[in-house]
Formats: C-alpha cells, sequence, structure tokens
C-alpha cells in the first residue's frame, strides 16, 4: 500500500486540483485509488469541501468513507490554520484520528492521496508542524507549484524543508492555470524543470494543464 503526501507551495495553488485529477488518472490507468485530506478548516458541511471536489474530478460519487468521516476526520469552521481554527472551537488536534484514517483506507486501496492544508510547515497545533507529521510516517510528498511571481522561491524553499527532514520528493507538479505572463511562466518552468532534474533525479516533474496531466505514464509505472 502508498500514501502519497500532496502538499503546495501556498495556499490557493492548486493542489486539490492537482489531486483530484491525478486520482483520475490512477483511476483510468486501472489503479485502486483514494484521497484523503489531511485536516480542512473553512467547514460548515459534513463532508469536507475538497473531498467533495476530489469526486467531482475524478468522475465518482461520494463513498461510504466520505460520508462517515474517514477521508477527513478532522474539519473546523474558521478558515485559518488547523492550530488557529481548532484553538477557536476549543479543541484539540489528535494526530492519531489522522493516522487511523489514513490506515484504514489503505487496508482497501492500494494507493492513498494525502492532501495537506496549506503548505507544508503550516502548524498543525503549537507544537507540530504538517512536515513534522508527515516525516513520522515517511510519507512520499508530492508537490504542486505554478508561474506565480515568487513561485521559484516559495517552491525551493518547500524542496528544501522536505529534503531536510528526509523525506523523498515523488513528484512536482507545474500547475498551468496561473500562466499569466509568458515571460515568467516560461522562465519558471524551465528553471523549476533543471533544478528538480540536477538535484532530485528520481523525482518526476508533470505539468497540470486544461484538466490533464502530461507524462502521466510515468507515473502509472511508479505503481
Amino acid at each position: 500500500m502508498t500514501t502519497l503526501f500532496i502538499t503546495g507551495i501556498d495556499t490557493d495553488i492548486g493542489k486539490t486540483y492537482a489531486t483530484g485529477i491525478l486520482a483520475r488518472h490512477l483511476l483510468s490507468s486501472g489503479k485502486s485509488v483514494i484521497t484523503q485530506k489531511l485536516i480542512q478548516t473553512g467547514v460548515t458541511a459534513p463532508i469536507a469541501d475538497d473531498i467533495r471536489t476530489h469526486r467531482t474530478l475524478m468522475n465518482v460519487p461520494l463513498m461510504d468513507v466520505d460520508t462517515d468521516g474517514t477521508t477527513c476526520p478532522l474539519t473546523f469552521v474558521k478558515p485559518a490554520s488547523p492550530h488557529l481554527s481548532a484553538r477557536l472551537e476549543n479543541r484539540t488536534i489528535n494526530l492519531d484520528d489522522i493516522t487511523h484514517a489514513t490506515d484504514k483506507l489503505n487496508e482497501r486501496f492500494n494507493i492513498v492521496l494525502l492532501e495537506g492544508a496549506g503548505g507544508v510547515l503550516v502548524p498543525i497545533n503549537d507544537h507540530i508542524l504538517t512536515l513534522d507529521y508527515i516525516a513520522t510516517h515517511d510519507y512520499p510528498v508530492i508537490v504542486v507549484t505554478s508561474a506565480r511571481l515568487g513561485s521559484i522561491n516559495h517552491t525551493l524553499l518547500t524542496l528544501e524543508a522536505i529534503h531536510a527532514r528526509g523525506l523523498r520528493l515523488f513528484a512536482v507538479v507545474f500547475n498551468h492555470h496561473f500562466d499569466t505572463d509568458g515571460d515568467i511562466s516560461a522562465d519558471t518552468l524551465n528553471f523549476l524543470q533543471n533544478h528538480v532534474r540536477e538535484n532530485y533525479p528520481t523525482a518526476l516533474f508533470l505539468r497540470l494543464d486544461g484538466g490533464q496531466i502530461m507524462a502521466f505514464d510515468k507515473v502509472a509505472d511508479r505503481f
């Protein structure tokens, strides 16, 4: 069984979209796959918004593991960092709830795509950062980036944080949705491709454009 952690270089970078599209491609290649949300804030409905988006992108209905909360065991109303959202509700985040949910999904599916909340150093509570939790489980990481101004800096910082904790970079996904400036987009894409190739030779560099992940066959071959 495989769990991959999907993160982004910032909030609203497209990691939910990338997670759902990746899951759809894996399903189409015959893989047994499910998505999970680490934590979701800004939620008032029983089922996390990101999970609903995943299922829509996967072209599948909500499942029993969605309606019973397994695919997102921790939700909070305030759209903020998890540590703050939990504090405002006088709740304590139990990391074992997340682990138990992931283990349960791994018993039923071969691949679990675990989407984070925000970037890799978002605090889960006052003492544990997101990447601290991921490191305890040694999950390979997929990083979603883009051509937004500042993306090179944010991507390299994210990759260094992942490397510093001894985690394996599975892939970088370049989201073309933010290609608003041709010069910046082309240069950012070229720079990041070269950086990943030179510094993380075993990692994949994927491009997400128009609802498709280019060269997806390289991903399917890893399973």
